[in-house]
Parts: structure tokens; C-alpha cells; sequence
């Protein structure tokens, strides 16, 4: 496995990429109110997606 270094400013882009991301999956939801299991899942298709690309 490749490690790939970051700078601070480019993990500072990722996680607000991913905060932002996050933000557009709840207001873009049909739902207005998620259990805690169904944010665990929303965030481990992200995680997962993330790990594909």
C-alpha cells in the first residue's frame, strides 16, 4: 500500500470536503430525523467510497 503524504492545508481541504459532503446528503434527504445506526451507515458508504477512489 502507497503512503501518500499530505500537508496540513490539504487535510484541512479533505475534511471540509467531507463535512460538506456530509451537510449535502441531510438536506438533500428525504428524511428530517436519522437514528444513529442510519448515520453510522451514511458515514461508512462515505468512508468506503472515499477509500475506492
Amino acid at each position: 500500500m502507497e503512503v501518500i503524504e499530505m500537508t496540513e492545508k490539504e487535510r484541512q481541504d479533505t475534511k471540509m470536503a467531507t463535512l460538506y459532503e456530509l451537510r449535502l446528503i441531510f438536506t438533500q434527504g428525504e428524511k428530517k430525523e436519522y437514528t444513529t445506526e442510519e448515520i453510522v451507515e451514511l458515514l461508512d458508504k462515505i468512508a468506503t467510497a472515499k477509500d475506492q477512489k
